[in-house]
């Protein structure tokens, strides 16, 4: 009897039951594609954000003290401080290895550009452009400022490393009339003041926007073999997927030594950006690293608005959801007032009534409910490709939220509802007053 009740009265108002289906399920839809994204933005927002630079900085330790007690420039001629590349590879031996998505080394060097005309005095750069590394893990890798600088223009190709082509920078390409395809001759004193020259073809012209824009840069050997530095590198940039910094990350960051065996256990074993600098001084001999608080608090904040927003937008679409199915279960109600006041004069009790009530509302909330997750993963989707350039991983956890939630959504718009019916006097419904 019950279920020839419930199909019966979905069967009379299909319109108005179906209304009540779409209005549930175009909250349930908005609602899952801000929780999928927002469950996995983190891991999205953070690949975005490190096409924009390095957060971790590594230096020499003793470079890195005089800076910390005189305010040199870490990048400032500190003599015998210099990393080891040999060594650099060790940094994808580390507990978070996965979490490094690029790094590269740079050496510093000045140098003269000489031409008929005139000579230019240069700075000079070394770096890594796409670097073949094997790790000592048995794996292998492709790493460079190719993919660490990926915002940077250029008008030409990227130098190979290991060859004899390089990059100028816009502004010194402009002074000095330089471009893609041509060629220059360059004079560098080494360590020991002995000047060597060598050609160079010119394989590209960038544009960083910073200072960058005023030097030459060269594979990370050929200015070390210039130079007479072989094997050495003045500074390291490393760009890791981090955890935003919370009080344990900050405490640890100023002193790892105070935490208690627990608090260093979850500390190192959680992704902040100062567990990855501690670990990767583990594994460099003499080598400081520090986060680049700018980038890596940047990432923090904006993940964690970014959250906000989605949570806002979540809650707002389920209000308004749940004020639009109040209206029509109200109107459903009163349209339908003499039905229920005389199923309450044939004996049924409130309690009865509210569960027929109840079923039918349930019964559109499920359709609407699976229609509506449907219809947001497939919306997370469009907006993971859109804004992240990527999918959105489907999470199990949405799926129990999406229930409470259509739950909550069809309990709460039919709360007036459920207060008018129990009101309902059959004797004055059925008397047309």
């Amino acid at each position: 009897m019950f279920l020839r009740m419930l199909r019966g009265a979905a069967g009379r108002r299909k319109g108005r039951f179906f209304l009540t289906a779409g209005v549930v399920g175009l909250g349930i839809s908005l609602a899952t594609a801000m929780l999928s994204v927002m469950l996995d933005v983190g891991d999205k927002m953070n690949q975005t954000l490190k096409t924009y630079g390095a957060n971790i900085m590594v230096t020499p330790r003793g470079a890195s003290l005089l800076a910390d007690l005189y305010g040199l420039r870490e990048s400032a001629d500190v003599d015998g401080q210099y990393l080891r590349e040999e060594e650099l590879p060790r940094i994808k031996t580390i507990f978070w290895a996965f979490n490094i998505v690029d790094f590269a080394p740079w050496l510093e060097a000045q140098g003269t550009i000489r031409t008929p005309e005139a000579d230019t005095q240069v700075g000079l750069l070394g770096t890594w452009f796409d670097k073949h590394l094997d790790i000592p893990t048995g794996e292998s890798l492709n790493t460079g400022i190719r993919n660490l600088k990926s915002w940077w223009t250029l008008r030409g190709d990227w130098p190979e490393d290991g060859g004899n082509s390089l990059m100028v920078g816009e502004a010194l390409a402009s002074r000095a009339g330089l471009k893609p395809g041509g060629s220059l001759s360059l004079a560098v004193r080494d360590v020991q003041g002995r000047e060597t020259v060598e050609n160079f073809m010119v394989s590209a012209v960038f544009h960083s926007g910073d200072k960058e824009d005023e030097t030459l840069i060269l594979p990370l050997d050929a200015l070390q073999r210039l130079s007479g530095l072989q094997g050495k590198a003045r500074r390291l940039e490393v760009s890791a997927l981090t955890t935003p910094e919370n009080e344990l990350a900050r405490r640890a960051a100023a002193s790892p030594a105070a935490l208690s065996a627990q608090e260093w256990e979850v500390w190192y074993c959680t992704a902040y950006v100062s567990a990855i600098a501690y670990q990767i001084e583990e594994v460099l001999t003499e080598a400081r690293a520090k986060p680049v608080l700018r980038v890596s608090e940047s990432e923090g904040n904006i993940l964690l608005k970014t959250q906000l927003l989605m949570l806002l937008l979540t809650l707002l679409s389920l209000l308004c959801s749940s004020l639009a199915v109040s209206s029509l279960v109200t109107a459903g109600v009163l349209e339908r007032a003499a039905e229920l006041g005389l199923l309450k004069a044939l004996g049924a009790t409130d309690i009865q009534v509210v569960i027929v009530f109840l079923a039918e509302m349930l019964l559109a909330a499920f359709l609407g409910g699976t229609l509506g997750y449907c219809a947001g993963l497939g919306l997370a989707q469009v907006i993971g490709r859109s804004v992240f350039e990527a999918s959105i991983d489907p999470r199990m956890l949405v799926v129990p939220i999406t229930v409470l939630l259509t739950l909550l959504v069809t309990l709460a718009g039919s709360l007036p509802a459920l207060r008018l019916l129990l009101r309902l006097n059959p004797a004055e419904v059925l008397h047309g007053r």
